[in-house]
């Protein structure tokens, strides 16, 4: 190489990472100065944050509350499980026996399709064993174990023994990536604002203020900015990092995906539901 050439990649990267940060801030600064030399995307900033992220994260904070859980009664007939099942769009269901802190097992959507031919249908034939997790274990760990044992749902339980939520593999892997969204979750053209499965509102940064107003009943002026994204940062001056919260009028906005130079995906709590229906409400 010639010595008036510009480093590769491999020497920039090693020069920063040879300064040996001190503790975790500082390896985050210098991450953060590696994708401004464009030594890594904004995607790969963001995975790494959310890995080191996840060492500290516990279960409780990312899964499905309790009340929120999708459960199915061991002694429900056919008949109400599959409406049930085909209107959730969820893969896995808790069998409880009915009591929520009786879990008997997990049920998989795909083995309803087997047990709608079978006339002598027994739930509990059909049922995989539960995983139980405390609300203290680390996303980490928790992934590890998702890995091994190649369970996708774990149940949480609290230091009693009782029920406390639901965590699944896509719950971990969002606090990493960022929010997964796949064909049932969001389409491309249309629904910017969704109802997910813990009673929350997922809406795209890019949703306008106006169809925002109509969903949330809210009063957001779009004379400075047009979209929600727009609304967070004149309010704070920056680009919010994942996971960070901020108020305005009543709405509680949390960052789900972001990078350092934009928002993709918020989780809006309003104080009140929407009045006209914020699941579609381009539909």
């Amino acid at each position: 190489m010639d010595s008036d050439s510009k480093p590769g990649f491999i020497e920039r990267l090693t020069s920063l990472l040879l300064r040996e940060p001190e503790d975790r801030q500082q390896l985050i600064q210098i991450l953060y100065s590696a994708y401004e030399r464009s030594l890594m995307d904004a995607d790969a900033l963001t995975i790494i944050e959310g890995a080191l992220a996840a060492s500290e994260t516990r279960v409780t904070d990312v899964m499905v509350p309790r009340a929120k859980m999708g459960v199915i009664n061991v002694d429900d007939p056919l008949d109400e499980i599959l409406p049930h099942v085909i209107d959730s769009g969820h893969s896995r269901f808790p069998v409880i026996d009915g009591d929520r802190d009786n879990v008997l097992g997990i049920l998989l959507a795909k083995d309803l399709l087997h047990i709608h031919t079978d006339k002598n249908f027994t739930l509990r034939e059909w049922l995989r064993p539960a995983v139980f997790i405390p609300e203290s274990k680390r996303l980490n760990v928790l992934l590890r174990e998702f890995r091994v044992s190649r369970n996708h749902m774990a149940i949480v339980v609290n230091e009693y023994g009782s029920v406390a939520g639901l965590v699944t593999i896509e719950d971990v892997l969002e606090q990493i990536v960022g929010d997964i969204e796949d064909e049932y979750d969001f389409d491309e053209a249309h629904d910017n604002i969704r109802l997910d499965s813990a009673g929350r509102y997922r809406v795209k940064a890019r949703t306008e203020i106006e169809d925002f107003n109509i969903a949330f009943s809210t009063h957001f002026t779009d004379d400075e900015f047009d979209t929600v994204g727009g609304l967070i940062l004149r309010h704070l001056g920056r680009v919010p990092k994942r996971n960070e919260s901020v108020d305005i009028d009543g709405m509680r906005f949390q960052v789900l995906r972001a990078d350092s130079r934009r928002l993709y995906t918020l989780l809006v709590d309003p104080l009140a539901k929407p009045e006209t229906g914020a699941e579609n409400p381009a539909g």
